[in-house]
């Protein structure tokens, strides 16, 4: 058996996988986020900690004799998170994540100072990006940048835990902004103007290979047997890109989670930041990724519910039956958007409401939006490679089938939800264990998953207009965005 370990946003969750490498039992433990200013967002890594021991320890005791059998431990977690070291190996500061956008002055100097450099990180410098993130250390918290000694992100933060060496994974590394993404090393060029000292940084090797073995006092901690293998692993997108085959050139899929991405694997690495997008490098040797990146994803369901103090499945289940002449138009941009508009200042936004829109037609706003925005997201990739088809889907909101049916309609391309789904990168990660002991090859964990549910495009004018009011809704509110209210 083998256990993957992925450090989401808003829950760690751990999965184990079988000797056929699929999902038999899975865990998680919620997190909290830290906004302390608008725009901020952070997580304090001994939570992450707390969590993986906590849903560990709940696995195996659901699950007794597993612990004995296991074999190898495998890493994903969300990428851009900046966790930064003294020399002593103690947490400076609470990490600064994905969809934080305190940097955004920095990213603006950054790109009008260096507009080169775009082409060797593979992306324009963007808040929420690790670099920037330092530059604004350097720039606005000067006694904490001095004493740095090492910067990891967060699943690699985990595995510093799990086996005490600082290691990371060419995808993770890709989501700096410090990653030279065509010689997959990373770049004293990019390093130099984000006021980094390249010292700083883990060392890179493919997500398939061994980083170190659990120590004995991790062990103890997690009910583990100590000296498990431990796989460098990958950033969430790559992990989650194993569990539905995209593994090889022209698959690809789009995960629903906190965030989305559509992603598309590549055999070459050819750069793309005037659309937006982010071209990074696989977690596997010899390949590369073209991402579209939406800060929002499905966030905006679970935001929406909070407000009002209902669960997300009853405003789905009623949004299914909503109005749909009384349904507004919604932006989603709650923390600012990356694809394709690259703006960390736009906020989101409700247009059209009127007396008799309730809360399932708000629901339904709010799904389509998800699904527009996914729609801007496929003009950006397609622009430079060609889309899948079907496109598989995986994370947390593929559970609503109105929102992938709702996708599905908007892209006008089929949308299939394969199995383990709602497992995606935890799954990924423990198929990357299981090559890092040897009990598997690369070519054995990117199989395709068998179909859980098929939505085909059904015929409808609905969306065409809408699309068009939505995408007008940008540039309008854009010019609000700076205004103080």
């Amino acid at each position: 058996m083998y256990l993957g370990i992925d450090i989401g946003t808003s829950a760690v969750k751990v999965c184990l996988a079988d000797a056929g490498l699929s999902s038999v039992a899975t865990e998680s433990q919620p997190l909290t986020i830290s906004h302390p200013r608008p725009g901020w967002s952070e997580q304090n890594p001994q939570d992450w900690w707390t969590a993986v021991r906590t849903a560990t320890r709940a696995l195996l005791a659901k699950n007794p004799g597993a612990a004995d059998r296991l074999r190898a431990i495998g890493l994903s977690g969300q990428m851009h998170g900046a966790v930064l070291l003294d020399a002593g190996g103690a947490v400076l500061r609470p990490a600064i994540l994905w969809n934080d956008g305190r940097s955004d002055a920095e990213c603006t100097a950054l790109e009008q100072a260096h507009p080169e450099l775009a082409a060797i990180a593979g992306v324009r410098p963007m808040a929420g990006f690790t670099a920037p993130k330092l530059l604004w250390l350097h720039r606005h918290e000067p006694e904490i940048h001095a004493r740095i000694a090492r910067i990891l992100l967060p699943k690699d933060y985990i595995g510093h835990r799990l086996h005490g060496g600082f290691v990371t994974d060419p995808c993770d590394a890709a989501g700096t902004w410090w990653f030279d993404e065509a010689d997959r090393i990373w770049s004293d060029r990019l390093c130099a103007a984000t006021a980094t000292d390249p010292d700083w940084l883990p060392r890179v090797v493919p997500g398939t290979e061994t980083a170190g073995t659990l120590t004995a006092e991790a062990a103890a901690e997690l009910g583990l047997p100590a000296g498990l293998p431990v796989a460098a692993g990958a950033g969430d997108a790559a992990a989650g890109a194993i569990v539905v085959g995209a593994v090889a050139p022209g698959r690809g899929f789009v995960s629903l989670g906190t965030s989305a991405q559509l992603f598309v694997a590549s055999d070459r690495y050819a750069a793309a930041p005037d659309r937006g997008l982010h071209s990074y490098a696989h977690c596997l040797p010899g390949l590369w990724f073209q991402m579209a990146a939406m800060l929002n994803g499905a966030r905006p369901m679970s935001w929406f519910a909070e407000a009002i103090g209902q669960p997300v499945a009853q405003l789905v289940a009623e949004a299914d039956d909503a109005r749909l002449d009384r349904v507004p138009l919604f932006l989603p941009y709650l923390t600012g958007e990356r694809t394709p508009h690259g703006d960390t200042a736009i906020r989101g936004a409700f247009y059209g409401l009127g007396n008799d829109t309730g809360r399932a037609e708000m629901m339904r706003a709010i799904m389509d939006a998800i699904a527009y925005s996914l729609a801007d997201a496929c003009d950006a990739v397609g622009s430079v490679t060609a889309l899948p088809d079907p496109l598989l889907a995986i994370g947390g909101g593929t559970r609503s089938d109105l929102l992938l049916q709702t996708i599905s309609d908007v892209l006008d391309r089929p949308v299939h939800r394969g199995r383990d789904a709602d497992v995606g990168p935890a799954l990924g990660a423990a198929r990357l264990g299981a090559v890092a002991c040897g009990a598997a090859q690369p070519s054995d964990i990117g199989s395709v998953p068998e179909t859980d549910k098929r939505f085909l495009p059904r015929p409808t004018a609905r969306h065409a207009d809408r699309l068009e009011a939505y995408r007008a809704l940008y540039p309008a509110l854009q010019k609000l965005r700076d205004m103080p209210f």
